[in-house]
């Protein structure tokens, strides 16, 4: 009988120890799943920082390209020559001008859509997509300047 109790305890050990074994298999696995994710994660904001330094770098040489440099030289009566520097940055609209025109477009076309005064709808939409796109462009402005 005693003998029997050694055979059944050191079976119940021999199993616990194959069962730990495939539980840490498992978490070994899960792990190394874990760390591919990251990994490939990582990958993901690698390729997207490349991408926006590279477009950062085309708009930097697109404005470099269109920066116009004028170099003045005068006679001074003295004798001495005065040189007068300027620079011309690139012609368009600003943000607060576009967002300006885009808003009062937006929002007279929906004024006088949901007004029963067609008329009256579109201006008051008008001047309040006005207001509303300045702002914004306003805020898109300042965030130019700041970069």
């Amino acid at each position: 009988m005693k003998a029997l109790y050694i055979i059944l305890v050191a079976f119940s050990i021999f199993s616990c120890q194959n069962q730990s074994n495939a539980d840490m298999k498992k978490a070994k696995q899960a792990s190394i799943d874990s760390m591919k994710v990251e990994i490939d994660k990582q990958r993901v904001m690698d390729s997207m920082k490349t991408e926006m330094a590279k477009i950062k770098e085309e708009q930097q040489q697109r404005v470099e390209t269109q920066k116009e440099v004028v170099v003045v030289h005068q006679q001074a009566a003295n004798g001495n020559a005065a040189t007068t520097t300027t620079t011309t940055k690139k012609k368009g609209w600003s943000a607060t001008a576009k967002g300006a025109v885009i808003g009062a477009g937006v929002g007279a076309a929906t004024g006088a859509i949901v007004s029963k005064r067609k008329g009256e709808g579109a201006i008051i939409g008008g001047l309040a997509g006005a207001a509303l796109g300045t702002g914004t462009g306003a805020v898109i402005d300042n965030k130019n300047k700041r970069e």
